[in-house]
């Protein structure tokens, strides 16, 4: 994850590498995640059955869980503090959505089942640069354990580290590394191109934009979906219920857990690349403001919705549009399909008409004049220079046109080295 603040011109920076052990340590890992699984939902428990229940009050609570079982004394302090801190962080949500009013369900905050990762602080852990190692120092002795990755540690500084982060994932276990650098030390600006795109993403095409050009939607889910049923029902016939599951199980769990995580590093890939090319072509890439939570609802089309990625290529766009100094604009989505772009005209149609048809003669395919529509809305009524004066753009990436950010959060995992 990228995070960028766009007064300060800070930035926090994750770097990932899979990690590799003994059975005893991935064991220890094990047990570690399920400590921060167990301290998260004790403290949401007592947030649950107080009154007036705070911060301070749940950072007590974890001394005092610290105290009673010997297990959670076992783990690195900062990762229990950092487990109160995420049951804080869902309490706030909560909270603030109430405040909003927000429509919808309120993101009340659940128990967690399934943790996945745990992590650390300023301690708990030491790492050796020189031999691209990390070791563990709290009681639960994972210990040392070998980092794989093609990015070089000396790339940042070791003061520059904010927390540590050990994830488990399908197939296999993962450290990530938090880093705050300056927001000038990931920019790499690029030479303007005086062309600017807008796109119009879409089931039909992953993607059309403005100068007519289209890309077809991978469908990688629906590609696998076939083996994917196959390796779920094996994985069903060898679950016992309320007995201790066999080893066949637990492999043929892991089977379908990389099916998913395959078809999920596709998707992620895909987005990357094509978001690249859009940014290395374009001083400005515009894009409609989707809410994409509120369109899967649509049970008929949230397969297809979830498995063409729009939110992964929006998120790709604005990564890549501050670190090659481009300007990216969210749009406002009503009526880029239905307002002719010659005239302005609004004709309503159903999502089974794809040509547009205009009394006034202009006809266009629909998708593309979306696009149009779409740069139109980004273009039309801008103030100011789009120069690689950082400053200039920095509020506008990733919001609607007119809104001013005082933040910038923008999420990734590790580039491709290809790219």
């Amino acid at each position: 994850m990228i995070y960028v603040d766009s007064i300060h011109a800070k930035t926090v920076f994750i770097l990932e590498y899979k990690v590799k052990g003994k059975p005893r340590q991935y064991r220890a890992i094990d047990e570690s995640i399920r400590t921060v699984q167990f301290v998260r939902n004790k403290c949401l428990r007592l947030w649950q059955d107080g009154e007036n229940i705070g911060q301070k009050d749940l950072y007590r609570y974890v001394t005092e869980l610290r105290k009673e079982f010997p297990f959670v004394e076992e783990l690195n302090s900062t990762a229990c503090q950092q487990a109160c801190e995420r049951t804080w962080t869902s309490i706030l949500r909560f909270y603030a959505n109430c405040k909003n009013k927000t429509p919808g369900k309120k993101g009340y905050p659940k128990y967690t089942k399934n943790t996945r990762s745990a992590e650390f602080k300023k301690s708990g852990w030491k790492l050796n640069r020189d031999t691209k190692r990390i070791t563990f120092t709290d009681k639960k002795n994972i210990g040392e354990l070998k980092l794989i990755g093609g990015r070089d540690l000396f790339y940042f500084q070791e003061f520059q580290i904010n927390r540590v982060r050990i994830v488990k994932r399908g197939d296999g276990y993962f450290c990530q590394f938090i880093l705050a650098l300056d927001v000038r030390d990931i920019v790499e600006p690029l030479k303007l191109t005086g062309k600017n795109v807008a796109i119009d993403v879409g089931l039909r095409y992953f993607y059309a934009d403005s100068n007519g050009e289209t890309v077809d939607c991978p469908k990688y889910y629906r590609l696998s979906e076939k083996r994917l049923n196959k390796l779920n029902r094996r994985k069903s016939k060898k679950f016992k219920k309320g007995q201790k599951q066999s080893s066949n199980y637990i492999k043929a769990k892991k089977k379908y857990a990389k099916g998913h995580l395959k078809v999920s590093r596709q998707r992620e890939e895909f987005a990357k690349e094509k978001a690249l090319r859009l940014i290395q072509s374009n001083d400005l890439v515009a894009y409609e403001d989707l809410r994409v939570k509120n369109l899967v609802r649509n049970h008929k089309l949230a397969k297809s919705i979830n498995d063409t990625a729009w939110s992964l290529l929006r998120k790709w766009i604005e990564y890549f549009g501050v670190k090659y100094r481009r300007l990216t604009i969210a749009v406002s989505p009503e009526y880029t399909s239905q307002e002719c772009f010659k005239c302005g005209n609004r004709i309503k149609k159903s999502l089974s008409v794809r040509t547009h048809v205009c009394p006034c003669g202009y006809i266009e395919d629909r998708d593309r004049m979306a696009a149009l529509n779409i740069l139109k809305k980004a273009t039309t009524g801008h103030v100011g220079s789009w120069s690689q004066d950082l400053n200039a753009w920095g509020e506008t990436t990733s919001t609607l046109i007119g809104a001013l950010l005082s933040e910038q959060v923008i999420s990734l995992n590790q580039e491709s080295s290809h790219l």
